[in-house]
């Protein structure tokens, strides 16, 4: 059997969650493969609204395994609060959970060293979970994995190692007084004994899944534009949400893979700062955001909103190789008579051939836009692609040929029930 990967298309908030829940009605096992809790994917089930933040959003489905890869980093305190929720709403995780040993860990001093950073000059918007510096750590080699829980002595050594250095920062650059290792090492002994029947040999595990004809969906968090290597440059986040980070985060060779579903909003949102070419600053930034409901599942932070924005949607579908994609929140666009799509950019008068991501050529290029008409009817109640009205499909249309893309699924509102396949 082959898997599937779910991408995020632009800057993240896409509506990941409502399709990985859709979606893994027809998946075995839903995986996610990168990113920590600063993630937020919200589902509505009837009238019941589920934010996940670490567990994949097929935890929903009674049926489906889901997996935390090795590529995540993990908050111990989010991760079990996570767990605590869905229990108490009657959701069973025991035996429908698995969390790579060789994931790392997020430990106080990355949420302490995360939210002192955003205190200088260059901010980048983070969420201040301490995603960054855990991957700093990662990449640096002193990372914490969940494995080195399984030895209290080499944990401790670690933690007094990295603590060293840390407390220098902290006391010496930032004048704070530090952190305590026998806290942090109680703290994590009892995270391990929480979580120790979850854990599993990810690689292995995924597949053998597929060997015995197992379907996998691998999920990322955020969006193309945010990928470490890929996205606006230094306004990005600290792993890969790209389609090439399913197999690093996750131990599938990429020959397992047979699809990519991307992920698309409407209209284009970003949050945290950095460039956004279709931003609407005005009025009609703001309207978009409240119509939309534009706030952040994780943090409340309002959106910056824009017009859709087909060049950069495009250059997603050659990183990712998307083979598909989901068109989401299109309802918040029926108060529209007239709609704007940006077909590409020009830079000092110039039309682009290709999709900067280099960050000052992104902050001075002009956004080229089409207009289309809108369609000015409710359609959170259409079922299916016939009976979208005229305008409607028009304008999926033209998004499609000058994305370049396919659109397999439209979303009409966050229930379960407003989604529906295009048949093509």
């Amino acid at each position: 059997m082959s898997a599937t990967v779910l991408v995020g298309s632009q800057w993240g908030d896409e509506g990941k969650g409502k399709i990985v829940d859709i979606l893994s009605e027809n998946f075995d096992i839903v995986a996610r493969y990168q990113g920590g809790a600063n993630a937020g994917h919200t589902v509505m089930i009837g009238d019941k609204q589920y934010i996940l933040h670490l567990i994949p959003s097929g935890i929903l489905r009674e049926n489906v395994i889901c997996v935390i890869g090795n590529g995540v980093v993990i908050d111990p305190q989010a991760l079990l609060e996570e767990i605590a929720l869905l229990e108490s709403n009657g959701i069973s995780v025991d035996g429908r959970l698995f969390i790579s040993q060789n994931a790392h860990l997020i430990m106080p001093y990355h949420k302490l060293l995360d939210s002192i950073s955003e205190l200088g000059e260059q901010k980048i918007g983070t969420t201040g979970r301490g995603i960054g510096p855990c991957y700093i750590d990662k990449y640096a080699r002193k990372g914490i994995r969940i494995v080195d829980l399984l030895n209290r002595t080499e944990l401790e050594k670690k933690i007094r190692m990295n603590l060293k250095e840390k407390n220098d920062l902290l006391q010496k650059i930032y004048s704070h007084e530090g952190m305590d290792v026998e806290a942090i090492v109680k703290q994590y002994l009892e995270f391990d004994k929480a979580i120790d029947k979850y854990i599993k040999d990810v690689p292995a595990y995924l597949n053998q899944a597929l060997d015995d004809g197992k379907s996998v969906l691998l999920e990322g968090a955020q969006g193309t534009f945010l990928d470490v290597d890929h996205g606006t440059y230094p306004f990005v986040t600290s792993s890969n949400p790209t389609s090439g980070g399913a197999c690093t985060g996750t131990g599938i060779p990429p020959t397992r893979i047979d699809s990519v579903i991307g992920i698309v909003k409407a209209y284009t949102t970003r949050v945290g700062n950095g460039p956004f070419p279709t931003e609407l600053t005005d009025e009609e930034g703001e309207r978009l955001r409240q119509i939309g409901a534009e706030f952040g599942a994780t943090t409340g932070r309002p959106r910056r909103c824009g017009w859709f924005d087909a060049f950069l949607v495009s250059y997603s579908k050659m990183i990712n190789g998307i083979t598909s994609v989901a068109i989401t929140k299109l309802d918040v666009l029926s108060n529209y008579e007239k709609i704007k799509v940006c077909v590409g950019y020009e830079l000092n008068g110039k039309r682009l051939k290709t999709f900067p991501t280099n960050v000052d050529q992104l902050n001075n290029v002009t956004p080229v836009y089409e207009v289309v008409d809108g369609w000015m009817e409710d359609i959170s109640n259409c079922t299916d692609y016939d009976s979208l009205p005229e305008r409607t499909k028009d304008y999926l249309n033209f998004i499609a040929k000058h994305s370049g893309i396919k659109i397999s699924i439209v979303s009409v509102g966050p229930k379960r029930k407003q989604t529906f396949w295009v048949n093509s």
